[in-house]
C-alpha cells in the first residue's frame, strides 16, 4: 500500500502508539487524571466554629486549584468523632479530607473506650495547619497574679480550686491535667458543653480558672475582666507579650496547645497524597489564607506529611500518658 492511504494508515498508527506511550507506568489518581469529581471536605464542628473557619478559607482555593468543586461538609457530634467514623467509611480514593484536630487524632483514638476509627491506621496525614497555645487565666477576684501563687493556692489547705474547661477530654481539660501533674497539685474540673459557656461562667466569677483559647481570652485580660498568669507554648504568645509561658514560670519543657491539620483516607495514592499537599500548603502561604488564621492567635505550620505523622504520633504518646495518669474517662 502505498500513497495517501498509506501515510493515512502510518499517521494513524503513529497517533496510537503515542497515546498508548502516554499511559504506560501512570498509575489510576495520577496528577494529570485527578480530580475528576468534586471533593468533600469534612468538619467535625458545627459551622462558624474556629476549625471550620480554616476550613471554608482553604475549600474554595483548593477548588480553584483542582478545578472541581470542595464541598465542606459539617458533621459536629460526640466530640469530633462523629464526622471521623464517617470519614472511615469513605472510598479511600483521595476524594475525602478531613479536618483533624489535637482531639480527633491524638485524644479521642487515646481514651479506655475506642472510637470506630484510628487517626493513623484509617488516615493519611497530609499536612498540619497551624498551631496555637493556651493562656491561663483568672478571675480578679482569685488572688493570684503568676503561677506560683496559683499553685500556692492550689495547695493551700482551702476548698479545691475550680476550673472550667470546654467539654470531658478535650484539649483545654487535658492541658490542665497535664498541668496539675506536673505542678504536683488536685484541681476540681467544671466541664461545659463548649469554650463559650465555660467563659462566662469564668467572668462571671462562678469559676475561677481557666486554660482557654487566646484570641477569645485577649479582649478580656484587656479590659481587666480576667487576669492572664501565662501561655502555654515554648515562646511567649503576640496576643500576651507580658505573660510568661509556664516553661519560664518554674516548670522547664512544658507546652502544650491546639492544632488543626487535614488527613484523607488511608489507602489513597501517593500521587494523589502529595497534590493535595502541595496545593494547601501553597494556599496556606498565600496572605489572603495566613493573615486569618494567624489573626486567630494561630501559627502556621504547613509541614510535610511524615512530619505530621510523627507530630500526630508523639501526641498521642504524651496525651495517653496525661489520661492514665489523671484517670480521665469519656463523657
Amino acid at each position: 500500500m502505498s500513497g495517501p492511504r498509506h501515510r493515512t494508515a502510518v499517521t494513524r498508527l503513529c497517533a496510537t502508539i503515542v497515546v498508548m506511550a502516554a499511559g504506560v507506568g501512570v498509575p489510576a489518581g495520577a496528577a494529570d487524571t485527578w480530580p475528576v469529581k468534586p471533593l468533600r471536605f469534612i468538619v467535625p464542628q458545627a459551622p462558624g466554629a474556629q476549625n471550620d473557619v480554616q476550613a471554608r478559607l482553604i475549600a474554595p482555593r483548593l477548588a480553584e486549584r483542582l478545578r472541581q468543586p470542595v464541598v465542606v461538609d459539617n458533621r459536629p457530634g460526640a466530640g469530633g468523632a462523629l464526622g471521623f467514623e464517617i470519614a472511615a467509611q469513605a472510598p479511600n480514593d483521595g476524594y475525602t479530607l478531613v479536618l483533624g484536630s489535637i482531639s480527633t487524632l491524638a485524644v479521642i483514638p487515646m481514651m479506655p473506650a475506642k472510637p470506630r476509627y484510628d487517626g493513623l491506621r484509617d488516615f493519611q496525614p497530609v499536612t498540619l495547619i497551624s498551631t496555637s497555645p493556651y493562656v491561663l487565666v483568672v478571675h480578679p477576684t482569685l488572688p493570684a497574679r503568676s503561677v506560683a501563687e496559683f499553685v500556692a493556692l492550689a495547695k493551700s489547705p482551702r476548698a479545691p480550686l475550680a476550673y472550667a474547661s470546654s467539654g470531658n477530654a478535650t484539649g483545654v481539660h487535658l492541658t490542665t491535667e497535664l498541668f496539675s501533674l506536673t505542678a504536683g497539685i488536685r484541681l476540681l474540673h467544671v466541664p461545659y458543653k463548649g469554650a463559650a459557656p465555660a467563659t462566662v461562667d469564668l467572668l462571671a466569677g462562678q469559676v475561677p480558672a481557666m486554660f482557654n483559647n487566646v484570641i477569645p481570652a485577649a479582649p478580656h485580660v484587656k479590659s481587666g475582666r480576667l487576669r492572664a498568669l501565662a501561655v502555654t507554648s515554648v515562646q511567649r504568645s503576640p496576643a500576651f507579650p507580658d505573660a510568661p509561658t509556664i516553661a519560664e514560670s518554674g516548670y522547664p519543657g512544658f507546652e502544650s496547645g491546639s492544632w488543626q491539620g487535614i488527613v484523607t483516607r488511608a489507602g489513597a495514592t501517593a500521587t494523589v497524597v502529595t497534590r493535595l499537599h502541595g496545593d494547601i500548603v501553597g494556599i496556606l502561604q498565600t496572605p489572603e489564607v495566613r493573615d486569618p488564621i494567624v489573626a486567630q492567635g494561630n501559627t502556621v505550620v504547613a509541614d510535610r506529611p511524615p512530619e505530621f505523622a510523627a507530630f500526630i504520633r508523639s501526641e498521642r504518646v504524651k496525651w495517653e500518658t496525661v489520661i492514665k495518669a489523671a484517670g480521665v474517662t469519656g463523657e
